[in-house]
């Protein structure tokens, strides 16, 4: 498997390479990269959540106590329970949400696949997310997971992002283009 340099270059990349190492001597792959989404998901949803990761104040034995109870909360297994001690022992749970992109880019590698993350204005149902996977899969010749998200910002149309391309077709940025060429 080959990993791009450019994700191992960073500090979330290696803590994610060394985790998904991990993962993969123990076979668990699969449920450690399930269980950094259901954290990730935590991390965006609350608030308070993802405040304590920032906060520097935060000591580290309450810091590791903290993610425990999360971790014992959302069910996630023993090796990301541990990752997660790990962070925090090291200060660098504020590095949690790159590191949970960076392990889900390495694994998607590992599988051959790359990942779209599609922004829209609205839910996607899941025909459109197949068709969507289907007509990038043909464009970028091989297996494509479709990430979605709704930001009703854009108005209508889709943006997708695959590693550091762009497709922007919402009509947030048509409209935008629109006024800059009618100020000339």
């Amino acid at each position: 498997m080959e990993i791009s340099g450019g994700i191992t270059a960073s500090l979330a990349g290696r803590y994610a390479a060394a985790l998904y190492d991990l993962a993969g001597e123990q076979g668990v792959v699969t449920a450690v990269e399930t269980d950094l989404d259901t954290l990730a998901a935590a991390v965006r949803e609350s608030a308070d959540l993802a405040a304590l990761l920032k906060n520097p104040e935060v000591s580290r034995d309450v810091a590791a106590k903290t993610v425990d109870a999360v971790a014992d909360y959302l069910k996630v297994g023993d090796l990301t329970r541990k990752f997660l001690g790990v962070l925090a022992a090291n200060r660098r749970l504020a590095s949690l949400p790159d590191v949970v992109r960076a392990f889900t880019a390495i694994a998607a590698a590992a599988r051959g696949e790359v990942t779209a993350e599609v922004t829209t204005a609205h839910p996607l149902d899941e025909a459109q997310i197949a068709l969507l996977a289907d007509k990038l899969k043909a464009r970028e010749g091989r297996s494509v997971t479709v990430k979605a998200h709704v930001d009703p910002a854009i108005l209508g149309g889709l943006v997708v992002q695959i590693g550091s391309r762009m497709i922007d077709s919402s009509i947030r940025t048509r409209l935008n283009s629109l006024a800059q060429a009618m100020k000339g």
